[in-house]
């Protein structure tokens, strides 16, 4: 073996935009095409917005307007403005901005002063623009490098500061931006500071209630047992209500920030909320029970969060100021008081947790002699030999020392794909990466579970193995992948199927789409070839364009299922240039209205829909695709 160089040429220094652009999962988490909330081109645009909504915390600015058009995008907020001499400074030098002065920024998000320059860094272009007091300051960069600095200049613009990026396309290979994933993210930073006005593309948005508004527009009138409770305090927000779905619903959030993976203050929340219940009904309910059913929205503030990670979407340990209570005691004062109280004036919702205390009970009664029947029949089936082909990577075996920047990137691009049949799922297998891909391979058609009880899931074997493979019999968190892809052919069969695994998860485990972990494989419907290049097309429109690209008469092959596609040219589809499409529920989708039109018994509604929207293309061969 050749002897490695080691010696003083080795030992490199690089400068904060190369280190950045060298290592940008440490500043931004995975990169990702925008297909998934968590990619890294919507942590740039959080980035720029938090510096908003910072200014806004303290006092100054009550609009901020937002705009992301062919993947570039402009934030404008009406604060203080960045102080003109500080403007290169403030989006080029690590370290550097007001949050270390703890008097400026009381209780901010961004206390590490990287959040712009991590921007600035990884975008094509930046540009920043301050107003201060009739004057205005330029400051434009490429990739990280200062390209000219304007000279202040008078203006009569109000006071504030406006950002305009494109991500580097180099760095985020193929991106787009989802515009229900940026108004979700705008929502939430309106609930969270209610009176603010965010303007996204012209459409404005408002919260007056706060985190009462949020559950409003996340639940159904019709599907919750008893109207939302609204409680505030000091540093503290809370609204809460019990459905009739199955699972927990909880959205949390520290100073402004959407903690996606919760952490102590939820965590703290959960064990507070059944300590609480229990001492009021004076019962010792079994703690899942209690909070089967929840809904809820839950947000702190506190000086200096500790985040697990650069993105900041799970909280560690941490007191709500320097001399405070923990999160814990705090949320458990709060609660012993204010929901205790709250129960005690509204006898109607005592009543009514109780009852569906009492339910959750007893379904989990009912079904704990059936579970464990299902679970010996699992091991069995032997799930990872004859159904499931797992990877190696899971997040919670990792050994202690390890990057954590580099394991939370992982962790989010762990991934199952759940295949129709055992040639799709061969082929996928082959092809995969065995490190953080699994496959799951469905047996036929699962069973159209709308309208069942859960008590199906355990009596059915293709249902019981897949969430066993999952590992969500318990909930979502322990969901051994952060992504769960729907891989089926492109034919009748395929959608059926489609639907089908699309209703099992919204009819028993919801939260998983509601927290954007389920979606859509696209596949090729057609290669396109010459003797020099290969060209794989999505659609009708994509293939008669690469027709035109290609010289002379190309072979034109239409991939009718996913098994024959070989393995080596699926180790193209599913790799770094995979096309997912995520499954949305939009703001004001309700899943049980959803799963009675589209899965129900209302066929001639299903029908006039399918007729009304029917799109038919013909292909050069007159070829009908619908």
């Amino acid at each position: 073996m050749a002897e490695v160089k080691y010696d003083e040429s080795s030992i490199k220094s690089l400068d904060w935009k190369e280190h950045i652009r060298l290592r940008p999962g440490m500043y931004i988490g995975k990169l990702g095409d925008g297909s998934s909330v968590d990619d890294g081109i919507y942590v740039l645009l959080k980035e720029v917005i938090d510096n908003c909504i910072d200014e806004h915390t303290m006092g100054f600015g009550r609009q901020i307007e937002v705009e992301v058009k062919s993947g570039e995008v402009m934030v404008r907020d009406y604060g203080r403005g960045i102080p003109l001499g500080k403007v290169v400074d403030v989006v080029s030098k690590i370290n550097t901005g007001a949050k270390y002065d703890s008097n400026a920024f009381q209780k901010s998000v961004g206390l590490n002063g990287v959040g712009t320059k991590a921007v600035n860094a990884l975008s094509k272009q930046f540009k920043v623009r301050s107003i201060r007091e009739g004057k205005m300051k330029l400051a434009e960069f490429e990739r990280g490098v200062l390209v000219q600095e304007h000279k202040e200049t008078p203006t009569k613009e109000p006071n504030g500061t406006e950002i305009y990026f494109t991500p580097d396309e180099t760095i985020f290979k193929h991106y787009k931006y989802i515009e229900e994933y940026i108004e979700n993210q705008i929502w939430n930073y309106c609930y969270l500071n209610a009176g603010l006005q965010i303007v996204f593309n012209g459409k404005k948005f408002v919260s007056k209630n706060g985190l009462l508004d949020l559950l409003q527009r996340k639940t159904n009138p019709d599907e919750i047992r008893y109207p939302i409770m609204h409680l505030k305090g000091p540093d503290v927000e809370i609204a809460l209500t019990h459905s009739n779905d199955y699972g927990e619903e909880i959205y949390s959030f520290v100073n402004g920030q959407h903690t996606t993976q919760g952490g102590t203050h939820q965590q703290a929340f959960r064990e507070a909320f059944v300590k609480t219940i229990r001492e009021f009904y004076k019962k010792d309910y079994e703690a899942s029970d209690i909070r089967q059913s929840i809904v809820a929205a839950v947000s702190v503030r506190v000086v200096e969060p500790v985040f697990e990670s650069q993105t900041k979407t799970k909280l560690g340990s941490v007191n709500m100021d320097e001399k405070g209570p923990s999160v814990k005691s705090f949320m458990q004062d709060f609660l012993s008081k204010e929901l205790d109280n709250f129960l005690h004036r509204n006898p109607a919702v005592a009543e009514a947790i109780k009852k569906r205390i009492e339910q959750s009970e007893h379904e989990r009664k009912e079904l704990s002699g059936i579970k464990k029947i299902a679970n010996e029949r699992a091991k069995k089936a032997n799930l990872h030999n004859r159904k499931l082909r797992d990877c190696k990577f899971h997040f919670d075996d990792v050994p202690e020392g390890k990057n954590k920047a580099e394991l939370e990137i992982k962790r989010l691009e762990t991934t199952i794909f759940i295949t129709e049949g055992d040639s799709a799922s061969g082929s996928i297998t082959k092809s995969r990466n065995v490190e953080t891909q699994a496959v799951f391979s469905l047996k036929g058609k699962p069973l159209n579970c709308f309208g069942m009880s859960k008590k199906v899931v355990y009596e059915n074997e293709e249902m019981n193995l897949l969430q066993h493979a999952l590992n969500i019999e318990q909930g979502i968190e322990g969901l051994r992948y952060n992504n769960i892809v729907i891989a089926t052919d492109a034919d009748v069969d395929g959608m059926h199927i489609r639907l089908l695994v699309m209703t099992f998860f919204l009819q028993f485990f919801p939260d998983l789409v509601r927290n954007g972990h389920v979606y859509i494989l696209e596949t090729p419907l057609f290669r396109v070839r010459d003797k020099k290049q290969t060209i794989y097309c999505y659609s009708e429109t994509e293939k008669q364009q690469a027709v035109k690209a290609l010289s002379g008469r190309p072979e034109i092959t239409r991939f009718k299922g996913l098994g024959e596609i070989s393995p080596g040219e699926f180790a193209e589809f599913i790799g770094e240039n995979i096309r997912k499409e995520p499954v949305l529920l939009a703001g004001e989708a309700h899943i049980q209205k959803l799963l009675e039109y589209y899965m129900g018994k209302n066929t001639p509604q299903r029908q006039e829909f399918i007729i009304n929207h029917l799109r038919v293309e013909v292909d050069a061969t007159d070829e009908v695709l619908i």
